[in-house]
């Protein structure tokens, strides 16, 4: 095959393709057209409004179980007191518990360096 035959076959198809295309394109008139409404953004549907009571729902149960927990009979929001360990006072210690360390420090030393 020769290169003129094959761009001959290639233009004879695209010729026929695009008659194809303009009888399709004119087949459509103005009165096939519909005028839709423009968008009006994200609307709230059924599922966005469940949603949000299904989380109030929730935060509400939340918070009563809060208040029941803390109101409950017996239950104390502030700790007791606490008992000190021991009375308090000023003891002196026994003469059994007092030692005295021995100086272990040696006198002052030279040191010489070879």
């Amino acid at each position: 095959m020769n290169p003129t035959a094959e761009e001959d076959r290639r233009s004879a198809t695209e010729d026929r393709l695009r008659a194809a295309l303009a009888a399709r394109a004119a087949l459509v008139t103005h009165a096939d057209l519909r005028h839709d409404v423009p968008p009006q953004g994200r609307g709230w549907g059924v599922r966005r409004v469940r949603g949000i009571a299904l989380g109030a729902l929730g935060v509400a149960a939340a918070v009563a179980a809060g208040c029941v927990l803390v109101l409950l009979p017996g239950h104390s929001s502030a700790p007791a007191p606490v008992q000190p360990a021991r009375s308090p006072g000023i003891t002196s210690p026994s003469p059994s518990s007092i030692v005295d360390p021995a100086p272990s420090v040696e006198g002052p030393s030279v040191v010489t360096r070879p």
